[in-house]
């Protein structure tokens, strides 16, 4: 079969699982050794005030319900991004944010999900010693938040990171050294260390030379720069993949910055009519929880 045929094929099966993401309310891991006890520890805000497609009660419900049980409190932040209403938090979560006037189906360019001046504000926060967790996953997703990651020195791609089978999925493992050694893999004891994560396409994003990246991607891999969600054709401008990265760490000023290119590897959902597994709660992201756990611990500033 036609190259160019298998891959519309494959990515319109992709659109249709993971356009039908419900969370996994049963998913609930072990944690060895907790960071605080039950709701004492730093308060976690997740943004929902960008028309965020993960929120705290919808499909980042498992991320929220980790952090809960490590001892973390986590609540939703509910409108724009202002210096009075950043001063006082600790953590926050901006996972794919869309602008207001975004609806599908989306097209290039994408419009940015945050003002100029709410970029300026969160770039004061985080050097001032606030920690910003940023996930945006493929086109329209790195888009919105393109402008916010090059306030960091991140280059975000608009775009969706395929392997060289189309499947859009990524082992990541010190064995194939796409997993980075470093103080977040290997955790703050040996029962913490991350060995294999997986991630379900989104995309891949240039960090500056200060970060730290931690999901390596290969030059085997393919950036598609498609014009349209989900809509590719032998015209599609593509690059490889060769030195980006799906998942960085930054020390900015006071502050931390961890910038990741995919969000539904922070989750646990289910999809389709055929209810697949995608996320933390896959056989193969087994350790995904983990990864989750030490990066929050270092944003934290535990190490």
């Amino acid at each position: 079969m036609n190259r160019n045929i298998m891959l519309i094929i494959s990515l319109l099966a992709m659109n249709h699982i993971f356009s039908q993401q419900i969370p996994d309310t049963i998913y609930n891991p072990e944690i060895p050794a907790k960071m605080y006890p039950k709701n004492s520890g730093t308060m976690i805000h997740i943004d929902q005030g960008h028309r965020n497609f993960h929120t705290k009660n919808n499909r980042f419900l498992p991320f929220a319900k980790l952090l809960s049980k490590d001892g973390y409190r986590v609540a939703s932040f509910e409108g724009e991004f202002k210096k009075d209403k950043l001063k006082n938090l600790k953590i926050l979560v901006i996972s794919n944010a869309l602008s207001e006037n975004s609806r599908p189906p989306f097209v290039a360019p994408t419009e940015s999900a945050f003002s100029t001046n709410e970029i300026h504000n969160v770039k004061e926060w985080v050097k001032n010693g606030g920690s910003l967790f940023l996930i945006a996953d493929h086109m329209p997703f790195a888009g919105a938040s393109a402008n916010l990651a090059k306030a960091f020195g991140f280059k975000f791609y608009d775009s969706f990171v395929m392997d060289p089978d189309v499947r859009g999925i990524f082992d990541f493992s010190r064995k194939n050294k796409m997993l980075s050694h470093n103080m977040i893999t290997n955790g703050r004891t040996a029962k913490e260390q991350v060995n294999h994560i997986r991630t379900f396409t989104g995309q891949g994003f240039e960090t500056p030379k200060e970060a730290i990246s931690i999901l390596n991607l290969k030059k085997e891999y393919t950036v598609f720069i498609t014009d349209t969600m989900w809509v590719f054709n032998e015209k599609t401008p593509k690059i490889s993949a060769e030195n980006l990265s799906q998942g960085a760490v930054l020390e900015y000023g006071k502050g931390r910055i961890a910038v990741f290119g995919e969000a539904a590897m922070f989750t646990a959902q289910i999809a389709g009519r055929e209810r697949i597994k995608v996320g933390m709660n896959s056989v193969e992201a087994g350790e995904n929880y983990q990864l989750l756990l030490n990066l929050i611990h270092w944003l934290d500033k535990a190490y």
